[in-house]
């Protein structure tokens, strides 16, 4: 049985029940992610413990409440609370301002809302998964090359040593 910490969790923050909804249907149907959907970034903050790989936030969630942060002042809290969590802004608004504030503060990715903006959201999980798995491979390499090099340090010791005792 998995952990907590161990489940790649999605977090869909938007105050449309309805857009929440569909998304984690279209979501759910394509990937093995373990989907949570919000209807505020303050509540879904709340649950940031649950490190999750993927934030998919609405810019625009102060529709039906009034107070509720927007979504670039939620994107800033939860790259600060887990910078490694990628974020994909989804938002109606289609103002380039919009779009390069969300980048400017760490969005993966902005999407518009309409006919392809589910589509285009899978390409950009596919392409977050696939960054996952090359960061992953890299990390092995990494760890390989130096457990070699260590290894030629230790035989050019062990040479050394032996050409010393053996040698003369």
């Amino acid at each position: 049985m998995a952990t907590e910490q161990s489940t790649n969790y999605i977090f869909l923050v938007d105050d449309e029940p309805i857009q929440n909804e569909m998304l984690k249907d279209y979501i759910g149907d394509r990937h093995k992610y373990k989907i949570k959907s919000y209807e505020s970034g303050e509540t879904a903050i709340a649950d940031m413990h649950l490190n999750p790989e993927i934030v998919v936030l609405d810019f625009h969630l102060n529709a039906h409440l009034p107070n509720a942060q927007n979504g670039v002042e939620v994107l800033k809290r939860i790259k600060e609370l887990a910078p490694h969590t990628q974020v994909i802004m989804l938002s109606g608004q289609d103002k380039l301002e919009v779009a390069v504030d969300s980048m400017k503060y760490g969005a993966y990715d902005y999407v518009i809302k309409g006919e392809t903006a589910f589509s285009r959201m899978d390409n950009i999980l596919n392409n977050i998964n696939e960054l996952h798995g090359l960061k992953v491979a890299a990390g092995s390499y990494k760890k390989i090359i130096t457990v070699l090099c260590v290894a030629i340090v230790a035989i050019m010791g062990l040479s050394i040593f032996l050409v010393r005792k053996w040698g003369s």
